[in-house]
């Protein structure tokens, strides 16, 4: 029996078994669960990074297949798949890592203030996993709503008038985004008669004319509530006093959830409706595009004018959704691939940033913020002859010098500058946007482009800007300095989640080269569909 094939099922099970056996152990034994929780997620990291070199393993071109894993033993697409491939592969390592980090984050404190934390982390991190493996899209439905019900529970985490407010608005906009999914799915399958991705790729181009209408409005219905929770404008209304109000672990795990909507959308866009899809081909292309830019105009707006840093970081997280979003509305292999390089690096540097917020919010006195602002716009009243007899310059303790580092790799990632990763994140897509490798002329690149193009740019040098006039109002000119105390592991998964961006931005050669060969296979879905369709349960052939 070929036991790597069964690593597939380990991303949903693990999370499963050791989310069931925490909810055995006493509440009150916070470091024994904590320890069992860090443990699992550590062996989900060895198990995503398997998978990853198991993916990267297929060779590329006619004739290659995809991963996949029936579960119950039924050929498809009657079975339960999951598929693996370099796309599912890259979303579980990253799952896994950012899990990790939020967990260890979490044992400071934040684990020990509501009943079940590591339970609900756990149940989360099975829908996530669930969710970028699954092949049939009604499963991708019970996964979604698995991850979302760990997540209405992690949000009210915690205690707080504006984290119970900013929690109900948030399961309210997702239960109707859910009620949209099922819609959606319902027509699907009323017209295809199936809900396996690679079955519907094939059936999808023989559907009769008469039918396809209502095809196309289950699939807009369906896409609908996948952007809701990508945070297309104008659905991320929600989004940024969500993500403010949770707690720092929690936010930081919450940046990938968006990334859910937009995986969803990169993967039944290219696999439904790409160039074999008939008269369906590019259905919805459009729409990406210009709603992620006008998402990118819109959070960057919200960049400028936040005041608060965890409003700056919700803006930051639909800056990320709008640029991924219009990325996938372009429909071009090389913008695909710098946008997953983008995805990658940029959910870890908003995750720290989520984290650091947390750390730095000690140094300073409640509102300070809105001080701040008010003496910028009124003036300083102090008595100038005082001023003059304070002393010049401020000693900064380790602590804030550890935090001030931090904060400036955050503010070079969010806003794209070199040399770290969120540059050859954003260079690379430009690149395929300008399309230099093939030599086009301005004259030839649609006005869309440029359009897109500037908002990009834009939206680098406002991330700047917010995250200059921050650094300058926390860690150059404070009100009041108030040395915070800080635990190691509170500092640790921040500082990690900067080496890996470091990491990405040394080893930025070979991380494009696998975005690369994952982009050309969604645009050739010809080895997911013989993966899939061609593929019965691994210890069916009594091996």
């Amino acid at each position: 029996m070929d036991w790597a094939k069964h690593a597939l099922i380990v991303p949903i099970l693990l999370p499963l078994v050791t989310g069931a056996a925490l909810l055995l152990i006493d509440e009150t034994r916070h470091t024994v669960k904590a320890l069992v929780g860090i443990a699992s997620t550590v062996m989900l990291v060895a198990t995503a990074f398997a998978l990853v070199q198991l993916a990267g393993a297929v060779p590329e071109g006619a004739g290659a297949m995809s991963s996949a894993y029936a579960v119950g033993n039924w050929p498809a697409p009657f079975a339960i798949v999951l598929v693996l491939d370099r796309l599912s592969a890259l979303m579980l390592a990253l799952t896994s890592i950012l899990a990790l980090a939020s967990l260890v984050f979490s044992t400071a404190r934040w684990d020990r203030m509501g009943p079940h934390f590591h339970t609900l982390f756990q149940f989360l991190l099975m829908g996530l996993g669930g969710a970028f493996l699954t092949g049939d899209l009604f499963n991708l439905f019970v996964f979604f709503e698995v991850t979302l019900a760990a997540s209405y529970g992690l949000l009210l985490h915690g205690s707080g008038a504006f984290r119970v407010r900013s929690g109900l608005h948030y399961i309210a906009i997702n239960l109707a985004a859910s009620l949209l999914f099922l819609i959606g799915v319902s027509l699907i399958y009323g017209v295809a008669g199936t809900l396996n991705m690679a079955d519907l790729a094939v059936r999808l181009p023989a559907v009769p004319a008469e039918d396809r209408m209502l095809l196309q409005a289950g699939a807009a219905i369906l896409g609908v509530a996948f952007l809701v929770k990508a945070g297309m404008w104008p659905l991320c209304f929600w989004l940024p006093p969500a993500y403010m109000a949770a707690a720092a672990p929690v936010a930081a795990i919450f940046v990938l959830l968006t990334k859910v909507g937009v995986y969803v959308l990169l993967r039944l866009t290219l696999l439904l409706f790409g160039s074999e899809a008939g008269e369906l081909t590019g259905f919805g292309g459009a729409v990406l595009l210009w709603g992620g830019m006008a998402t990118v105009a819109f959070a960057t707006s919200g960049v400028l004018a936040s005041q608060a840093m965890g409003r700056l970081a919700g803006y930051s997280v639909l800056v990320s959704s709008g640029t991924l979003l219009a990325a996938v509305g372009m429909g071009d292999t090389a913008v695909v691939s710098g946008a997953l390089f983008y995805l990658v690096s940029s959910t870890f540097s908003t995750a720290a940033f989520f984290m650091l917020i947390e750390l730095v919010e000690r140094a300073r006195e409640p509102g300070a913020d809105l001080l701040t602002v008010t003496m910028e716009a009124y003036g300083d009243e102090a008595d100038p002859e005082e001023n003059e007899k304070e002393e010049v310059g401020v000693v900064m303790p380790g602590a804030l010098a550890v935090l001030g580092v931090c904060f400036g790799c955050v503010a070079l990632l969010l806003a794209g500058l070199p040399p770290l990763s969120g540059f050859i994140a954003k260079f690379a897509m430009l690149t395929g946007m300008l399309n230099l490798d093939g030599l086009a002329t301005p004259s030839e690149i649609p006005a869309r482009t440029w359009l897109l193009v500037a908002l990009l740019i834009l939206s680098g040098l406002a991330a700047l800007v917010a995250m200059m006039r921050t650094g300058i109002r926390t860690f150059w000119a404070p009100l009041e300095v108030i040395v915070p105390r800080v635990l190691v592991v509170e500092v640790a998964p921040i500082v990690a989640l900067l080496a890996l961006c470091l990491a990405l931005t040394i080893e930025g050669g070979a991380m494009i080269s696998y975005t690369e060969a994952a982009a050309r296979s969604l645009h050739d879905p010809s080895s997911y569909i013989q993966g899939v369709l061609g593929t019965s349960h691994p210890g069916a052939d009594g091996r």
